[in-house]
């Protein structure tokens, strides 16, 4: 029912940090993540008493896909909540794994209203709430991640996690503690959403107020009560990996290895960078959570790619209004290799033509600061929409 999924050397991550990478391949689990191992893991240890009356998630995401096909598998009707926002794509792909044994609700406008009135509805139909990551069944299904990586591994010297909520760390982490105490245990989450991060260095969970949700399937505000102590004990290190770096990697798994990754996927290899020091000549392994990406994110994720990498720049640029601006812009501030992707006038409120919103896409980041030097000596009066957070977004 559950798949076991390959451990595989990856050579091109191998000969980059001078390691030896592994990839835990939860993206190739039956429904493309780990996440189906503590939801049937649950389901399964239930009373039939206890399942004949039905069962209860609320989620967005691979929770839900797991969810639904372990109701399909046990026979029993579940209800999945989702909020109303969330994408056709991953209804369907939840109704497709679930099939006549589910029923989708959509259901308030965040995932915060969306699980209230999931937890509100289990209490009054007297059935069983399979929460994401806080039980201690869930935990134990996602431990066997780390049953399968030491029964081909037996000695590896770091593994990487990717953290949402804490099931999988606190699962594997235990695990290996147990039965590979040599083993570093490093935890990572995206830096728009620090919530294990944050709960470490408090000594306590902590509720953030905003979150960056982009790596959705590790963008929690709380991790849970019960995964807290266990990542707390296991744990050796906790990192956090900016979105773009994430974006980065997804890109360059794709390019060079045909691995097809969602954001939070793509965490503990994107993190390998902080410890390249550390993970010369070791055996590394990385945990590959899951590949339910939806093909229309690609192009944010190209985006947010070459921004982190220095190589994709906007910026509000006042022409002279003076016959030839443009044209001089163009043939000598631009050089040879830098190309607009991006050009529009943003209109004033009495319709006047305004400033230029432009985007220029380099071919290396060295090239940045030739480009801001011509632009001084040409006299051009630009702002940089990257450095101003409030712009970026509103005219970005």
């Amino acid at each position: 029912m559950i798949k076991k999924t390959p451990l595989t050397y990856n050579a091109n991550l191998s000969r980059r940090y001078n390691c030896h990478v592994y990839l835990k391949r939860e993206d190739l689990q039956v429904v493309r993540s780990y996440k189906l191992r503590g939801a049937y893991n649950m389901m399964s240890s239930l009373p039939q008493e206890q399942l004949h009356k039905g069962v209860v998630c609320a989620s967005a995401g691979n929770h839900a896909q797991g969810f639904a096909f372990s109701c399909k598998q046990l026979k029993v009707k579940g209800v999945v909540f989702m909020p109303i926002i969330t994408p056709n794509q991953k209804v369907s792909q939840t109704k497709m794994f679930g099939e006549d044994w589910i029923e989708v609700r959509l259901t308030g406008d965040t995932f915060d209203d969306c699980a209230a009135a999931a937890k509100a509805y289990t209490e009054a139909n007297e059935m069983i709430f399979i929460p994401p990551f806080d039980d201690e069944r869930i935990i134990e299904g996602q431990g066997t991640v780390g049953v399968e990586i030491l029964e081909e591994l037996n000695d590896p010297d770091f593994v990487f996690i990717p953290v949402g909520g804490g099931g999988l760390s606190a699962g594997v982490g235990k695990y290996l503690q147990i039965y590979a105490p040599a083993t570093q245990i490093i935890g990572v989450e995206p830096e728009g959403a620090p919530s294990m991060y944050q709960a470490l260095k408090e000594g306590k969970p902590v509720t953030l107020e905003n979150i960056e949700r982009f790596v959705d399937g590790a963008a929690v505000k709380r991790v849970g009560e019960k995964t807290f102590p266990i990542c707390q004990e296991v744990l050796h290190d906790m990192l956090l990996v900016p979105e773009g770096r994430v974006c980065a990697e997804i890109l360059k798994l794709y390019n060079e290895d045909a691995i097809v990754v969602e954001p939070a996927g793509a965490l503990s290899i994107a993190a390998l960078d902080q410890y390249a020091d550390q993970i010369q000549g070791k055996k590394v392994v990385c945990i590959v959570s899951g590949s339910n990406n939806d093909i229309d994110r690609m192009q944010e994720i190209k985006e947010r790619a070459l921004q982190y990498e220095g190589l994709k720049h906007y910026f509000l640029i006042r022409f002279a209004q003076r016959p030839g601006a443009l044209k001089e812009f163009v043939n000598f501030v631009l050089g040879p290799s830098d190309d607009i992707t991006r050009f529009e006038y943003i209109q004033k409120h009495n319709k006047e033509t305004g400033p230029a919103l432009v985007g220029i896409e380099l071919k290396s980041p060295t090239d940045y600061h030739i480009l801001l030097k011509n632009m001084q000596q040409y006299h051009i009066n630009y702002t940089e929409l990257n450095k101003d957070d409030n712009l970026f977004g509103y005219l970005v």
